[in-house]
């Protein structure tokens, strides 16, 4: 990298996963429209041909007269060339394919075990993450061999997971996982605040948080703005508004498998006093399966959706059309602010700014301080030159942590079955997790749960399951 009058030049970014049809065109968009860093980006991914494709997605952008951040894209054939002298690394991969996906997601239901995503906790999340973490043992192992001083932005799910994983290989990595669940929840809180005080056009940054939790189920117990403190405002408007929810000023829920008008959350709130800070579909299914996920209907009720991967399938289908058009030069990457961080927080390792941001790493300074060191958990930190200060966000109430600690456990029993192929480990995170335990299923259907759904995902599995 090379600092000059207030911009940083020749800064190497190695993109592991770079074949992306879709968060990679949010990343290259973000990268256009920062005027004070450039360099190269270096694409590498299983699918070579998928990051070829982004190597010309990318230059076009790059080329546009808007861009005004200038990159010059290149697809890599290893991972060790890719790596070799990278300042920055991000990660964002898909660990299998949909097929096994549905699996996750749809195999439980045989059970009564509704999920509403599938790929951070439940079974879904568990089976999707023995998949994913002996990939991420060959990632942390080049990277502490070709990259050790790298900053490595995770984005994958399971989250938690995969930041642990990095930190099991390789305790000195300086990795961290990047969420914008948290920012969801204070554009929630901006619309109520301008709804409240007839105030337009609120910056969601200016709603300032404690953010304190674990990835996907992170809560607020602080939130303000301007010197408000809008927990009282967050109340009022919920005994108002508890029926009908939320309906934010640009989404449907009803039109969207991804949306939602946060019953869940104002729910979550009456019975905890926190601000539940993710998009329901995530909050529910760290809660007991006979809750927010018993049934379609109740999800129905709740005004959430289950995320069934044949849509995803469909949605794939668009995204390949979309890269031919954006290669063929048929369309455009859309050069708008997308409202991730991920581009400022490099910003700010870079030393050009100096940021608070929420960011998942280990509990290692007791950031949140009744929850294991070896923990990873989700807090604020502060972002400065080559520096990541996390700030001490306090203790998480009695009640809440009780419904946190079960998937704490099962991140250390699913990183370990998935490290020694040991299926007991497996079955003993499925009756640990809330969302099974809710649903009072008998052991041994359980058991043949984790088998079928092992066998599902064989193929993406080391040896020793097999």
């Amino acid at each position: 990298m090379k600092y000059q009058k207030g911009k940083m030049s020749e800064i190497q970014i190695a993109y592991i996963g770079g074949g992306s049809r879709g968060w990679a065109w949010t990343f290259m968009t973000d990268l256009a429209l920062e005027p004070s860093m450039s360099g190269d980006i270096r694409l590498y991914d299983i699918d070579k041909k998928a990051a070829e494709a982004n190597e010309i997605i990318g230059n076009k952008v790059s080329a546009r007269e808007e861009a005004v951040g200038k990159w010059d894209y290149k697809a890599y054939d290893d991972i060790k060339t890719a790596l070799k002298g990278a300042d920055f690394i991000v990660l964002s991969i898909l660990p299998g394919t949909f097929d096994e996906m549905d699996a996750d997601v749809h195999m439980p239901e045989r059970l009564g075990i509704y999920q509403s995503v599938g790929d951070t906790a439940g079974p879904g999340g568990i089976i999707r993450a023995l998949r994913t973490i002996p990939m991420y043992v060959e990632i942390a192992e080049a990277i502490r061999e070709y990259a050790p001083e790298a900053w490595v932005i995770n984005y994958t799910n399971p989250m938690s997971l995969c930041v642990k994983t990095l930190y099991h290989v390789f305790p000195k990595i300086k990795a961290f996982g990047c969420c914008h669940e948290v920012f969801g929840t204070q554009k929630v809180l901006k619309e109520i605040a301008e709804e409240k005080f007839g105030i337009e056009n609120i910056e969601r940054s200016e709603i300032q948080v404690n953010v304190l939790g674990i990835n996907h189920f992170t809560w607020f117990d602080y939130a303000s703005y301007k010197g408000i403190d809008l927990f009282p405002v967050y109340k009022e408007y919920i005994d108002q508004h508890y029926e009908e929810g939320h309906q934010e000023q640009d989404k449907n829920w009803m039109n969207s498998s991804f949306e939602c008008v946060h019953r869940v959350k104002f729910d979550l709130f009456r019975r905890f006093g926190l601000i539940a800070a993710a998009g329901d579909r995530h909050l529910a299914e760290f809660m007991p399966g006979n809750e927010y996920l018993n049934s379609p209907e109740t999800v129905k009720n709740w005004k959430f959706g289950l995320t069934t991967v044949d849509w995803r399938k469909e949605d794939l289908k668009k995204r390949l059309e979309k890269s031919r058009k954006l290669v063929a030069g048929e369309e455009q990457v859309e050069l708008k602010p997308t409202g991730e961080e991920g581009i400022q927080l490099i910003k700010a390792l870079c030393g050009l700014r100096r940021m608070v941001s929420n960011v998942n790493i280990p509990n290692t300074s007791l950031q949140i301080k009744n929850l294991p060191q070896e923990a990873v958990v989700e807090t604020n930190a502060v972002f400065e030159r080559d520096a990541i200060r996390p700030i001490v966000a306090g203790e998480i109430p009695e009640k809440v942590r009780e419904l946190i600690l079960p998937h704490v456990e099962n991140h250390e029993y699913t990183l370990q079955a998935a490290l020694t192929c040991d299926k007991e480990l497996v079955v003993k995170a499925f009756l640990n997790d809330p969302i099974v335990k809710g649903k009072k299923c008998k052991e041994e259907d359980i058991r043949m749960l984790v088998d079928d759904m092992i066998a599902a995902t064989l193929d993406f599995l080391p040896e020793g399951w097999k």
